[in-house]
């Protein structure tokens, strides 16, 4: 059995192998995995708000594949692996929609809020060097000049994010099209693509996510179509956190992964998912204001937490 794939059903619907990493008292009960890395005292505000991610599209229809496979990747915990992968973590959590993390705090890794020791052993085993050394977490879509990477230079980003998963995290060897697809969503961060600070967290950009994985997974193969499939499943299983008061929803993203899991298996092909996928997925836009993806509902989250 390879490293992702045993690592695969651990991620799926919250990895609740993570509670022990989880943030102040006051949090470690919220059912959503963000609350695990994030500063107590920027909650609720950063569940429901999120910096805006500056993309710039490729029109060349190869390169745009190889960003949204990249983007995708980029926001799946199964591309990291040790305690990263074990938390939830992926790239977009240090790196919120291709941005930084002002609010991200780990024990263990981080300072004040907003930094992560890249050299720490609690995250890698090969680039630990006994040395809490964090520092500030950078924006990719900053000013390219402020970059220690040149997105310009030949094979110079493939091999820095190769490192990063491979070594600073301890994942598993990425799929040749999974890199190249990662190095593609980097170089497609903009800073002239931004447009505006922060926008509302919905439900409508996870949904998006599910539907792009599973898109690009019908026309992919080995190890790419595995991850991607893992993806979509790891977003289905933060949408089940968000929808932690309502157990019929609840029922349905459940059976909705129970469909992926078995065409990940090699077991089934689209045919049950697309016959059941597009009913469930209104039924839960319309369930959306009753969910934590509703600014007041986490709202009252937090105050009920409180008392």
């Amino acid at each position: 059995m390879d490293r992702s794939r045993a690592r695969a059903g651990a991620l799926i619907l919250l990895g609740g192998a993570a509670a022990g990493v989880a943030g102040a008292a006051a949090v470690r009960d919220v059912p959503l995995r963000e609350a695990r890395w994030t500063a107590t005292a920027a909650l609720p505000r950063s569940l429901s708000f999120a910096p805006r991610e500056c993309v710039r599209p490729s029109r060349a229809a190869a390169e745009a594949r190889a960003a949204a496979i990249g983007r995708i990747a980029f926001r799946a915990p199964l591309l990291l692996g040790g305690q990263a992968a074990r938390a939830g973590m992926s790239c977009a959590t240090c790196h919120v929609n291709g941005r930084g993390n002002p609010n991200f705090l780990f024990p263990g890794l981080s300072g004040a809020p907003g930094t992560a020791d890249v050299t720490a052993s609690l995250m890698s085993s090969h680039r630990g060097d006994g040395i809490f050394n964090p520092k500030p977490i950078p924006d990719l879509a900053g000013p390219p000049g402020k970059l220690k990477i040149s997105r310009t230079a030949a094979g110079a980003l493939e091999s820095f994010i190769h490192g990063l998963v491979t070594e600073e995290f301890d994942g598993p060897e990425p799929p040749p099209e999974v890199l190249a697809g990662l190095a593609a969503y980097v170089r497609a961060l903009d800073p002239s693509a931004c447009r505006g600070g922060e926008g509302r967290v919905r439900l409508a950009g996870p949904l998006a996510e599910v539907d792009t994985a599973v898109a690009l997974a019908r026309t992919s193969d080995g190890g790419t179509r595995r991850l991607l499939l893992a993806a979509a499943r790891s977003t289905l299983g933060a949408i089940d956190e968000r929808f932690s008061a309502l157990p019929a929803d609840r029922a349905m993203i459940r059976a909705a992964d129970a469909d992926l899991a078995t065409i990940r298996a090699g077991q089934a092909d689209f045919a049950r998912w697309d016959g059941a996928w597009p009913a469930r997925r209104r039924s839960l836009l319309r369930d959306e204001r009753r969910s934590l993806y509703a600014a007041d509902q986490v709202a009252a989250l937090f105050r009920a937490r409180e008392r």
